[in-house]
């Protein structure tokens, strides 16, 4: 049984785990990025397909990368916030962490037209503090979760394995968590289509968040 689709939606419900579609749609997203050559290879593979999805930037990767993250909106794909330097809430004091949010929203913001952008945040490995979470909804965001996670970061996972985690107990409204890493990139290479190709043929429609 997958808890992240059991119990913690009941412990943390004002954070989204899926979303409440009663049609075909799921939502792909993309964690970590932007990093060239594997965020590109992404934005090429969903544009292959004409799918759209959501990128979790760590902003000091968009920092470094601007040309990347500009891609991937004018691509039409969505945006949210993954901190500046992917801090774990748990090992961060609140005041620290909050602080890197903001951070990350300021950079961020130099690409964006924040009045078409939703306020999107996802905590890095899924991790944090009720206040932190408390100020970051105050200040206007949605905390974006999960229901399958892939682990294509995990090198004891394999594509097939990776795969299978990214289709299984599929649902309309489900959020399907990816890694544009390069960590990722060996099992993201061989899954991504395949999910994509799974979820259309099933009638399925990708969407942004």
């Amino acid at each position: 049984m997958n808890i992240s689709r059991t119990l913690l939606p009941l412990l943390f419900p004002k954070y989204t785990w899926k979303r409440d579609n009663l049609s075909k749609v799921v939502h792909l997203t993309f964690d970590d990025g932007p990093i060239p050559d594997v965020t590109e290879w992404v934005l090429d593979t969903l544009k292959r397909y004409d799918v759209k999805a959501t990128f979790f930037c760590i902003a000091d990767n968009v920092r470094k990368h601007p040309h990347v993250f500009k891609q991937i909106i004018s691509e039409g794909h969505s945006v949210g916030n993954h901190t500046y330097n992917h801090l774990n809430g748990w090992s961060n004091e609140t005041d620290h962490y909050l602080n890197n949010v903001w951070l990350a929203k300021e950079e961020m913001s130099k690409h964006l037209i924040l009045d078409n952008t939703p306020l999107l945040f996802r905590p890095p490995y899924g991790k944090i503090k009720q206040a932190q979470a408390k100020s970051i909804i105050d200040n206007g965001y949605e905390i974006i979760m999960w229901s399958h996670l892939t682990k294509d970061y995990d090198k004891n996972i394999t594509p097939e394995q990776c795969y299978k985690r990214a289709i299984q107990n599929m649902a309309p409204g489900s959020i399907i968590v990816f890694h544009d890493s390069i960590k990722a990139s060996h099992n993201l290479y061989s899954a991504l289509p395949k999910t994509i190709e799974y979820l259309l043929a099933n009638g399925y429609t990708l969407a942004a968040l």
